[in-house]
């Protein structure tokens, strides 16, 4: 089997739009439906962190096993489409800190675009499956941490290299975020 250059764009068909991109500094990321499309950074300042969260509430929200994300601060996130064909869903019921959590998901298709929490300001947490350029998700966009390990389903293994944690990786004061 041919090894497969990671370091070039791969755009599979996964979705209707056909239209992302992704540049050395930044990329897209889109619906299923192609309705609401995002442009965001791919490395620091404005990428902020890459994560797995096995936490009950990305596990329902998500309707998998846990979510892979990543936190990229608002300054430096884009709308490039579909804004308006959001629709925000708001709690704090069942999320860690108590505090709220607002969701966007495009109403067309319902995928989960990103989530905002009040107890992280100025930061968004976007899913790393709805990112068009599918060698990201394995390059710059790779987990560095996997946060609520005492939740993941036991026929799931940990993330292998992945910093491990019991509870949140991240907090209000945290120096990341």
């Amino acid at each position: 089997m041919a090894a497969v250059d990671k370091s070039k764009p791969y755009f599979p068909l996964a979705g209707i739009a056909r239209d992302g991109w992704s540049k050395e500094d930044e990329a897209t990321a889109t619906c299923f439906c192609g309705a609401v499309q995002l442009a965001f950074p791919t490395q620091g300042p404005g990428l902020v962190d890459t994560f797995i969260c096995n936490c009950t509430d990305c596990r329902k929200v998500t309707a998998s096993m846990f979510a892979s994300n990543f936190i990229v601060a608002d300054t430096h996130l884009s709308h490039l489409r579909g804004r308006a064909n959001l629709t925000s869903y708001s709690q704090s019921h069942t999320v860690g800190s108590g505090k709220t959590m607002t969701n966007y998901f495009c109403s067309t298709c319902g995928t989960l675009m990103y989530r905002v929490g009040a107890a992280f300001p100025g930061h968004s947490i976007l899913r790393i499956g709805t990112v068009d350029d599918f060698h990201l998700h394995e390059t710059k966009l790779r987990p560095r941490v996997e946060q609520f390990v005492e939740s993941r389903v036991g026929w799931l293994s940990g993330v292998e290299g992945v910093k491990q944690v019991k509870g949140t990786a991240y907090t209000s004061k945290s120096a990341r975020i």
